[in-house]
């Protein structure tokens, strides 16, 4: 149980990070599409979000390969939490329905 309780840091510390970085892909993502600087957005995103999460990692981990695991853990969790919180965005409630507009 104590063993538990350690590693529940490095799962949040996870899902935090999962959170900014996956969150500010997309963010980067709907700022590109209007922008005629697309590639500065990218790069100086996947910079700024590359060393957010490296730093983040490294000080979640603290040397100790099984909460750098559980901090993985929780940023994939967080990868699939924002993966799905975009696609409801991006995506009409019916999607046969604007089809079915377009056709007539």
């Amino acid at each position: 149980m104590n063993e538990l309780i350690n590693m529940l840091p490095a799962f949040i510390g996870g899902i935090v990070l999962g959170i900014l970085f996956f969150g500010g892909l997309w963010l980067t993502i709907q700022k590109a599409l209007h922008s005629k600087k697309t590639a500065l957005i990218f790069v100086g995103s996947f910079m700024i979000r590359m060393a957010v999460f490296l730093t983040g990692f490294y000080y979640v981990s603290q040397n100790s390969w099984q909460k750098m695991l559980v901090c993985l853990a929780g940023f994939l969790i967080a990868r699939t939490i924002i993966t799905r919180l975009s696609q409801k965005n991006n995506h009409p409630e019916n999607p046969l329905m604007k089809e079915v507009r377009h056709e007539a």
